[in-house]
């Protein structure tokens, strides 16, 4: 069976390659993919990644079309969301109840998401139901704002800023409503292009109660002017250079649990440990790998509690995938989130 499938690279370097996909192996799937969004970490890929072409996609709603002789869970034609990493279950990290720790995965095999067909491991699949395939592929990254949400422990009635108002940012403000936040900021850089005017509008429908420009107002200022001593919980969604911001606007005691990646070489800023020592500021990770919370995720968005409508503005086929990126990339149309549909 051939597939197509999309990688990139710097500056928007994008490749359409055919690749065989055979027979699936006696724990493996073969599945057709009807949807894979278009994350931030491809837009780093196509923007700023120097090396080697990347895989593009990891957030795949599909269906199974072939299975190997020990599959007993699918059958042909169920809807399933594919997992980029899933947990081994069977390492002493899984055996001792921190999956989340697991770093003997199953993975994509450098398969990208955005293509016709994949064959992967059947631990990677999460059985769906009652939702488009469109907005099904947002169980992936809306996992990710869940296990940041989750991560950063919003206290009941809690104050919470979220730095960058991206997919992630706007499904983490979401949750953070949902899990009982009283005021939710959402900080942006500006509404100068589609993208971001685009962007930040959403966020007020997303619950935002206080939306800020940052490169027309102080973000700092705004917070302590209704927060003097500074919000309960940072969310960074945005480049760890925002991450400065975080530690202006964080109160003392309070956690900033964070995601901004950068892959051009601003991963690195500056820190002031006196600061967090004296002010007993708590720094938390998140990073995705293994896929946890899928289940729950789905089910949010299968129950509009996080609304994929919304969010999901643009579709897009192979043959339209440098466009749709470089609006991503250039800020010049107002897509939200992209979704690449395979077979149209």
């Amino acid at each position: 069976m051939k597939s197509l499938g999309l990688y990139g690279k710097k500056y928007l370097d994008i490749d359409i390659r055919e690749r065989e996909i055979g027979k699936p192996g006696d724990d493996e799937v073969v599945v057709k993919v009807h949807a894979c969004g278009v994350c931030g970490t491809d837009v780093n890929f196509v923007r700023d990644w120097d090396e080697d072409y990347m895989p593009l996609g990891h957030e795949i709603a599909a269906e199974v079309v072939e299975i190997g002789k020990n599959v007993t869970r699918y059958k042909t034609g169920d809807k399933v969301i594919v997992e980029d990493c899933g947990m081994c279950g069977v390492c002493a990290d899984c055996k001792s109840g921190e999956v989340d720790k697991c770093r003997n995965m199953y993975e994509l095999a450098g398969q990208p998401g955005m293509a016709e067909y994949m064959c992967v491991h059947q631990n990677l699949l999460d059985p769906f139901d009652g939702l488009d395939y469109k907005y099904a592929c947002l169980t992936e990254p809306l996992a990710v704002s869940l296990n940041l949400v989750l991560n950063s422990d919003i206290p009941l009635g809690g104050s919470v800023v979220v730095l960058g108002p991206g997919p992630l940012g706007l499904m983490a403000a979401r949750l953070a409503k949902l899990r009982g936040a009283s005021t939710v900021f959402v900080v942006g850089l500006s509404r100068k292009t589609k993208l971001e005017k685009a962007r930040l509008a959403l966020a007020e429908k997303m619950g935002a109660d206080i939306v800020i420009e940052g490169e027309k107002e102080d973000a700092e200022q705004v917070v302590k002017s209704r927060f003097p001593e500074g919000v309960d919980r940072v969310l960074v969604t945005s480049p760890p250079e925002s991450m400065l911001t975080a530690f202006k606007v964080i109160h003392f005691g309070g956690i900033i649990s964070f995601i901004g990646l950068h892959f051009g070489g601003k991963n690195v800023i500056p820190l002031d440990v006196n600061d967090m020592i004296f002010r007993k500021i708590t720094l938390r990770p998140t990073f995705a790998e293994p896929a946890i919370k899928f289940p729950a995720s789905n089910k949010l968005l299968r129950d509009g509690l996080v609304d994929a409508s919304l969010l999901v503005t643009h579709t897009f086929n192979f043959n339209e995938g440098k466009k749709t990126l470089t609006g991503i990339v250039e800020a010049n149309q107002p897509i939200i989130k992209a979704v690449l549909l395979p077979h149209g």
